[in-house]
């Protein structure tokens, strides 16, 4: 696999990042290996497109129905995780901007062996 690198990004897409995840992320696995997940309504395509222009090594499923809601499921897991997205939001202020889900993102890194 070809090593992945840290995405250059505005300052204005590193905050979006950094306010998505902290808002709406989950911070977690499979008991296999690490994923951070994002899962929102349909109606938010276009920052799902957005989301996957910034960090084209993600993943977007869907759309999916259940009951009731209709929602698309962005997705970074394995080495795009680990060499893109953790450096990327070892880099951000966290920790200064949200100590719970600092809390959840440290979680993860700490069970996965990030």
């Amino acid at each position: 696999m070809p090593e992945l690198s840290v995405p250059e990004l505005s300052d204005f897409e590193r905050g979006l990042l950094l306010g998505i995840l902290i808002g709406e992320g989950h911070f977690g696995g499979d008991g296999k290996q690490p994923h951070v997940t994002l899962r929102m309504h349909t109606r938010h395509q276009r920052l799902f497109e957005t989301l996957l222009d910034m960090l084209p090594e993600s993943r977007l499923y869907g759309p999916y129905t259940h009951g009731g809601r209709s929602y698309f499921q962005w997705m970074m897991r394995g080495q795009a995780l680990r060499e893109t997205l953790v450096p990327l939001l070892d880099s951000l202020p966290l920790e200064q901007t949200d100590e719970h889900a600092y809390g959840r993102y440290q979680d993860m890194k700490q069970r996965y062996g990030l």
